[in-house]
Order: structure tokens, then C-alpha cells, then sequence
């Protein structure tokens, strides 16, 4: 299996979660999850950069698409990503509504 369709099977799973948060109406809040995503994408472009070159990891040619951000692979950034929307929108899924918040125990 390559990373390729790895990715695509992990990342459904992460847009389908998406979409619950959305049509819950209970969105997370994109701007941040934009500001977010330029720190952390540079970050893993970064690190990964520094891991692949320094021999720690390694990927096999045939599995990769051979489109790379520096030495990494463009599939790696996949899993950034995935954090990038999954986490706020089970965040936002999970979060109490205004209205149960504020009654009375």
C-alpha cells in the first residue's frame, strides 16, 4: 500500500468528522485552524526535514509520489493536516451546547 492511499483512507475518516461538526452547526472556528496550520506546517517542514537528513527515517521510493517539500515527503505533511481538522472538529462535537451549560444542576 503507499503512503498515497494510506493517506487518502486516513484522511476520509478526518473529513468525515469534519462534516458532522458542520452540520452539528458547531463549525470550529477555520481562522484559527488557518493560523494554526501555517505554524504547523512549517514546523513539520522543518523537523521532518532535519529527521529524513539525518538518516532516522527513511522512506521507499516506490511508495512515495516523489513530490517533497525539501527531503520530505509531500505525504508526510498528511498526518499535519489531519490533526489540523479533526482535532477542533471533535473538540467542537464534543462541547457543550449554551443552552444544557446554563442550567441549573
Amino acid at each position: 500500500m503507499t503512503y498515497t492511499l494510506l493517506n487518502l483512507v486516513f484522511l476520509g475518516m478526518v473529513v468525515l468528522v469534519a462534516i458532522a461538526a458542520i452540520v452539528a452547526r458547531r463549525a470550529p472556528r477555520w481562522r484559527a485552524v488557518g493560523l494554526a496550520a501555517v505554524l504547523l506546517l512549517t514546523l513539520t517542514a522543518a523537523f521532518d526535514n532535519v529527521i529524513i537528513g539525518t538518516g532516522l527515517v527513511a522512506y521507499d521510493a516506490s511508495l512515495i509520489s516523489g513530490v517533497r517539500i525539501g527531503l520530505a515527503p509531500i505525504e508526510d505533511f498528511a498526518y499535519t493536516v489531519a490533526a489540523l481538522v479533526l482535532l477542533p472538529a471533535v473538540w467542537e462535537l464534543l462541547r457543550r451546547s449554551p443552552s444544557r451549560h446554563n442550567e441549573e444542576p
